[in-house]
């Protein structure tokens, strides 16, 4: 719910956000190839590999960081805490899906004809959570957890991010706003800014993560197929 007024600052939660349904576009367009690029693209390039990461990381502090609290504090609301059980099983959804694409990238001979439909469910499903969460649980979530705990929150996923901090920023500010870049940049030390900008974010565009630069062709599978 991007027009609603929040009493905590949602910025990071909703250029995470921003950040995989960009990849989830890019996905997208990977799946609907029919020559080998698709199978190629995610097993070569790093695209995928840092998708992966860090939906498991942003997945993973709201199952152990949000959920909880939101669990509590919502004991004697039953319709909202289903809400919250609702969030829960979506995200138990991602992981069988995220193993089963890696293991169709690692299967050489057969990998390939499961790869797209695979794919397919995890953009949709992931696009369908994300839709559903900015408009149902962060309000819900805005009006009961304390800024102590969405602190706490914030906290764990950059602890979870680690020694990362180098390809994460670089991968979140892929494609951001000029005014979300901003905002995330301007709360950085001072002195990180020109390491982001002369050293961090040339490393990543020269990664060439999703492999656009070496495409051979964009033939697109039959509708249905």
């Amino acid at each position: 719910m991007r027009g609603k007024a929040f009493r905590h600052d949602m910025t990071m939660m909703f250029a995470v956000h921003d950040a995989l349904r960009r990849d989830l576009e890019r996905l997208a367009r990977v799946a609907a190839r029919t020559d080998d690029d698709p199978w190629h693209i995610l097993r070569v390039g790093t695209g995928w590999d840092l998708f992966r990461r860090y939906l498991r990381v942003h997945l993973g502090a709201e199952d152990d960081l949000l959920w909880p609290v939101m669990r509590r504090a919502l004991a004697d609301r039953p319709d909202e805490l289903g809400l919250i059980a609702v969030m829960e099983a979506e995200h138990a959804t991602f992981e069988p899906l995220l193993h089963a694409i890696d293991a169709a990238l690692a299967d050489h001979d057969t990998g390939r004809r499961r790869l797209g439909d695979l794919l397919d469910g995890l953009v949709s499903g992931l696009r369908g959570h994300l839709e559903h969460e900015e408009d149902e649980a962060l309000p819900l979530i805005d009006a009961v957890a304390t800024a102590e705990q969405m602190h706490r929150f914030g906290a764990e996923h950059g602890r979870r991010v680690g020694s990362g901090t180098c390809r994460y920023l670089p991968w979140l500010l892929d494609h951001a706003s000029a005014e979300n870049a901003a905002i995330i940049l301007g709360q950085l030390p001072e002195s990180i800014r020109p390491t982001y900008l002369n050293l961090w974010q040339p490393a990543y565009a020269a990664q060439d993560p999703w492999g656009a630069r070496g495409s051979r062709r964009t033939a697109r599978r039959p509708h249905g197929a």
